[in-house]
C-alpha cells in the first residue's frame, strides 16, 4: 500500500492533465504495454507515446515492467499511488489554477465514461446492473470529514491488487464531498 504523498509541483498537476497522457494511463491501467503497442491502442506514432510515458516516469506515474521488455523494447506499468494536495489556503495561485484545470478535466472524463456506460450497459450482463449507488449528506467537522475520507481511502486500498482474478472488471470509483453552498 503506497503512504500518502503530497503533490505540491504545478509542473506535475500539469502533467497528469495532459490528454494524451491520460489516455496513456488509461490504456496502461489494462495492463502493461510497450510504447508500441500503445501507439497502435490510441492510434498515436511511437515518438509521441515514448516521449509522454518518459514525462509520465519521470513524475513517478509509470515505471519500467522489467519482466516484459525484449532488446530495447521498454515496457511500462502505471504506479499506484496516494496523491494529495495542500490545503486550498495554503496553494499558490499557479497550483491551484493547475489543480482547478485537472479537476475539471477529470470530472469531464468521469461524465463521459458515464454516459458510455448507460449506452452499453444493456449489452453488459449482470454487469450492467453492478452499479451501486449512494447519495447523502452528513453534519460533521473538518476534522470528522478528514477521518472519513482517511476511512474510504483505507477501504478503496483494500481492493489494489496485482493478481487480478479472471472474472474481475475494472470498476470506476468517485468520491467527492464539499459543503454545502449556504
Amino acid at each position: 500500500m503506497s503512504q500518502p504523498e503530497e503533490i505540491t509541483d504545478p509542473a506535475v498537476l500539469k502533467a497528469m492533465a495532459h490528454p494524451l497522457r491520460r489516455r496513456i494511463v488509461a490504456e496502461l491501467r489494462r495492463g502493461p504495454a510497450s510504447a508500441t503497442t500503445l501507439a497502435a491502442a490510441l492510434q498515436e506514432n511511437t515518438g509521441s507515446t515514448s516521449y509522454h510515458l518518459r514525462e509520465l516516469a519521470k513524475h513517478g506515474f509509470v515505471e519500467d515492467e522489467p519482466s516484459l521488455g525484449k532488446g530495447k523494447e521498454r515496457w511500462w506499468r502505471v504506479v499506484k499511488r496516494d496523491l494529495r494536495y495542500p490545503r486550498r489556503y495554503e496553494q499558490s495561485a499557479e497550483m491551484a489554477a493547475a489543480l482547478d484545470e485537472l479537476n475539471a478535466v477529470q470530472l469531464a472524463e468521469d461524465l463521459a465514461a458515464w454516459k458510455e456506460f448507460q449506452a452499453q450497459s444493456g449489452g453488459m450482463g449482470s454487469w450492467g446492473d453492478a452499479v451501486p449507488y449512494s447519495r447523502g449528506s452528513i453534519v460533521v467537522t473538518q476534522e470528522e470529514l478528514g477521518e472519513f475520507f482517511e476511512d474510504y481511502l483505507a477501504l478503496l486500498k483494500r481492493y489494489w491488487r496485482e493478481d487480478v482474478p479472471a472474472d474481475a472488471r475494472e470498476v470506476l470509483l468517485r468520491f467527492i464531498a464539499f459543503p454545502k453552498p449556504e
